[in-house]
């Protein structure tokens, strides 16, 4: 990890890594530390609730880092932590992820670690959030070297250097969340100009394309990115290949529900280490890369918290398994491939 700054990211930090050492994801963005409450709705005000259980996991773009580098993948995150007790928490967290470049990872003095309360039930959940200001996350040209990085949209414009990453090969995802505002301005779709697969939820996708069908919304929005993916949690997942036109619905495995934060998450980097999975051997379908993720993401589900929900590859293989999955091949085929990395 890089050690800690005075500032949170002023602008003139640009983090290093070594040249020599190409890694197949880096995701970038802000790191929460959850607080989750399960089993439980939101009280009314001026009464208490008891939850069922609690976990304190690592969230936001470390969900989808420590998901992608339990599934196969060659992870590395890019992302700040405050230099106090929650952020040294999340830093051991990730420190024992044996898969994951932490390199990126950058501590900052005087800097509160973002913080989030989860409230989950079996069929949703709600937060509160705390998060101070900081600075755009940065790469030095010597860092420029991953075959794919997974970035927010939700904040302006991309910075210059993940369309450079675009230049050099790297497949660039990109991700949204929650508009507070209401407004879910159509400023989105300029932003995909240097994205290659978008993969929101049903609920931003419809906000964002103004429609009222999840397979009408990933066609639109397929009409601005090469790859549209919409996660439909216990409904599945649907995606659009807009250079070959076609359109792959996947149904959810039923599973009962312990938690649901993070599963967007996971199914993310499920999706993300799928494509470096196959560079072991031949490539996955776009049906069998969604299958694989919905797999994942609904592995997650029914255990506490975002990033220590993730399961690992083995897992996706045993949750086949147990529910006789037909046409596996696609998990037979690479599962020694992951074991060798």
């Amino acid at each position: 990890m890089l050690k800690a700054q005075q500032e949170p990211g002023n602008g003139n930090l640009c983090a290093q890594i070594d040249a020599s050492t190409r890694r197949d994801v880096l995701f970038v963005g802000d790191t929460f530390c959850d607080l989750v409450f399960a089993g439980v709705e939101a009280p009314r005000p001026g009464h208490e609730v008891w939850a069922s259980g609690f976990a304190i996991a690592l969230g936001g773009v470390a969900t989808r880092a420590v998901a992608a580098a339990r599934l196969g993948a060659g992870a590395a995150l890019l992302t700040r932590l405050g230099a106090d007790p929650l952020g040294n928490h999340l830093a051991a967290m990730l420190e024992s992820e044996p898969r994951l470049d932490t390199t990126l990872v950058e501590t900052v003095d005087g800097w509160q670690t973002p913080v989030s309360v989860a409230i989950t039930s079996e069929a949703d959940r709600s937060f509160i959030t705390y998060q101070e200001p900081q600075a755009a996350h940065t790469l030095s040209e010597a860092g420029l070297d991953f075959g794919a990085v997974q970035v927010s949209v939700a904040d302006g414009e991309l910075p210059l250097w993940i369309a450079e990453l675009r230049r050099r090969g790297a497949v660039v995802y990109g991700g949204v969340g929650w508009d507070e505002t209401g407004e879910w301005s159509q400023d989105i779709f300029d932003r995909l100009v240097n994205v290659d697969v978008f993969i929101p939820n049903e609920d931003e996708a419809l906000r964002y394309t103004r429609t009222d069908d999840p397979v009408a919304a990933a066609k639109k929005l397929a009409e601005h990115v090469p790859l549209a993916v919409v996660t439909r949690g216990a409904d599945g997942v649907v995606a659009v290949d807009a250079v070959t036109g076609s359109v792959i619905e996947v149904p959810a495995p039923r599973v009962r529900a312990v938690d649901p934060t993070g599963a967007g998450d996971v199914f993310a980097a499920g999706f993300i280490a799928s494509a470096a999975v196959a560079q072991d051997g031949e490539d996955w379908s776009l049906r069998d890369r969604v299958r694989f993720a919905a797999l994942a993401a609904s592995i997650s589900v029914t255990r506490l918290g975002g990033a220590s929900s993730a399961p690992s590859f083995d897992d996706v293989v045993a949750f086949a398994d147990h529910f006789d999955l037909d046409d596996r091949a696609f998990l037979d085929h690479h599962q020694a491939a992951i074991a060798s990395r």
